[in-house]
């Protein structure tokens, strides 16, 4: 955990927010012309109410299966197709970060990947460094499998280095689950995956000073009892998710008190924070946490419409709607909210800096 920053120590703003996506295609069709097929007989009026119901208007694929069906495709030939797809969208994403921040490549001096849809090695943080431009000597961290809430910990530990060694450090989440279209799945699970899950790769840039969001606190927890509750398996077409439908009931049981404990170390109440970026893992899991906090309906206007637009990103999703905010509204504060495997919660407070 990072803990609340305390008044005449090192600041760490996001200064810089950068976001790349593949080709949109729109729900509707996905449905209509690929998998309503797919999950036919028994099961078709089971998949078209979570595929009508998932909050999801237009969703970015790297592979549409409306182009290009990769169900069969053995783990090999869709870490090949990462590689390939993810360079130029990491690229992107952390080229607008720089640019959006007005650091140099050179003068980054620590570089984060997150990603759990994708292996490769040398990895994406050694090939988009050399692709970027960034020193030799640059620091460089992969982080892989933490799922939706990896941006979190990219976040703390980026933080912690700029106010450290007094330097830029910039962190990346590509997400490519597009990939993982599974042969024949049709437990509930896998339909809820397949109904939300979307590709995207999105960037921030955090420095010493400047205007943007100040990072004040980073906080965990994780309920290992219900470990089980959420999977990411490898296996020989791709990685597979596993899905509990109590996943909203045990994010209910903490989300309350543990939200309060963050806020309270900055002097807040749920009430003084005016901007909310919560994972979208789906309808429900907003409700959730709208409820458990007693939000305002406005307070996840952003986290809802990005899933309408973007669909679940993974670890991409909170930078998001991180942009989102500062685009639309520029609130004071900023609470960040990710949930994954674990099961995990993350949170993070942002305050708005004008350097």
């Amino acid at each position: 955990m990072t803990q609340a920053r305390r008044d005449g120590e090192p600041a760490a703003v996001v200064s810089g927010v950068g976001v790349a996506v593949p080709a949109g295609v729109s729900q509707a069709r996905l449905w209509e012309e690929y998998f309503a097929e797919y999950y036919g007989g028994a099961v078709r009026s089971l998949a078209q109410r979570i595929f009508a119901n998932a909050g999801v208007i237009t969703r970015h694929a790297v592979v549409s299966p409306l182009v290009e069906d990769v169900s069969d495709w053995p783990t090999s030939r869709r870490m090949d197709r990462y590689l390939t797809e993810a360079l130029p969208l990491g690229r992107a994403a952390v080229a607008a970060a720089l640019a959006d921040a007005g650091v140099a490549p050179p003068d980054v001096g620590l570089f984060a990947v997150c990603s759990c849809t994708g292996y490769v090695t040398p990895g994406l943080d050694i090939l988009l460094a050399r692709d970027l431009g960034l020193a030799p000597s640059c620091q460089r961290l992969f982080v892989g499998h933490m799922g939706c809430y990896a941006a979190l910990p990219g976040l703390a530990v980026t933080s912690d280095f700029v106010r450290t060694h007094h330097r830029p450090a910039a962190l990346l989440c590509a997400e490519l689950t597009s990939l993982h279209l599974q042969p024949g799945a049709v437990d509930a699970g896998q339909i809820v995956a397949h109904a939300l899950f979307a590709d995207a790769a999105a960037a921030v840039v955090v420095t010493p000073d400047g205007d943007g969001y100040a990072v004040c606190d980073v906080t965990s927890l994780t309920d290992a009892a219900t470990a089980d509750h959420m999977t990411w398996d490898v296996t020989d077409f791709g990685f597979r998710m596993g899905l509990s439908p109590r996943v909203p009931e045990v994010l209910g049981v903490h989300v309350g008190r543990f939200l309060g404990d963050l806020l309270a170390r900055a002097d807040l109440a749920v009430s003084d924070v005016p901007g909310w970026a919560v994972h979208p893992g789906g309808p429900q899991i907003l409700d959730v946490v709208q409820r458990e906090l007693s939000l305002p309906a406005s307070a996840l206007a952003s986290s809802r419409a990005v899933l309408a637009g973007y669909g679940n990103c993974s670890s991409a999703t909170v930078l998001i709607i991180l942009d989102e905010l500062r685009r639309v509204s520029e609130p004071s504060h900023v609470a960040m909210i990710a949930f994954g495997p674990g099961l995990t919660l993350y949170a993070a407070l942002l305050r708005r800096s004008v350097g």
